[in-house]
């Protein structure tokens, strides 16, 4: 059929022929297929089914935890479900909403001793790690939180327990698409200075935009420790031009 691995993504086949193009993206064995028409969808999908046993879904609605509703112009992804699943696990789904992830004067730091089972942490905060795929704003505060997987202590679950009636409050966010966007690449970053009180390393913080659709983003400690604050953010400038590239 004449697809070949894309070099972004391995999980990502592509196909240029004369009818079009199609993108088959693969994961075990759940595929979501697109192609530029509909006569060449359903070329492909008749030989798949020729070649093995699938069934098709129609319209893509719902894959690996992710929700896609589809709007005039684009398409919305969520993860709202996922989130209610993550609240039911912790015990939060009844808990009260807060309108922030981190505490400002409530720094995520070592300091308390009193140790938490560290199996039912890593099963959380690994949830909320999946779920930063479509919820760009919970990604520096479970960075944070992210620090703390070999000896939690309360503290840190406690702040887990924040980011989760964070999220009990904003369950219908999520990642817009427009299809009527333009293709110019333009990145944001920024660095705090010594932010980890333990390490004094900085942390850098990037989003990209494909046109007005986000397509990149993160928050991490930098390797090092900066000697000023020009240079954490000179730092960030070089990681945030690397995802450009």
């Amino acid at each position: 059929m004449g697809f070949f691995c894309s070099q972004a993504d391995s999980s990502l086949f592509v196909s240029h022929n004369p009818q079009g193009t199609a993108l088959l993206l693969l994961y075990v064995d759940d595929i979501v297929l697109t192609a530029s028409s509909d006569e060449l969808l359903q070329r492909i999908i008749d030989n798949l089914s020729h070649k093995f046993a699938i069934k098709d879904l129609g319209t893509l609605r719902y894959f690996l935890g992710i929700e896609v509703t589809s709007f005039p112009g684009g398409i919305f992804l969520s993860q709202a479900k996922y989130a209610r699943d993550i609240l039911t696990r912790a015990l939060m789904l009844e808990a009260s909403t807060i309108s922030t992830p981190l505490a400002i004067k409530d720094p995520v730091t070592l300091r308390d001793n009193e140790l938490v089972d560290e199996h039912e942490y890593r099963k959380i905060v690994g949830a909320l790690q999946y779920l930063t795929i479509t919820r760009i704003d919970l990604s520096h505060a479970v960075n944070k939180v992210c620090q703390f997987m070999q000896t939690p202590t309360l503290a840190h679950l406690r702040q887990v327990k924040r980011i989760l009636r964070y999220v009990k409050g904003s369950l219908p966010y999520g990642l817009r698409f427009s299809t009527c966007s333009t293709l110019s690449l333009t990145g944001f970053c920024d660095a705090d200075w010594a932010g980890c009180a333990t390490t004094r390393r900085s942390t850098t913080g990037y989003c990209i935009f494909l046109g007005a659709n986000c397509i990149s983003w993160a928050s991490k400690k930098q390797p090092t420790i900066a000697h000023s604050t020009a240079e954490a953010k000179y730092r960030a400038l070089a990681s945030t031009t690397a995802e450009l590239v």
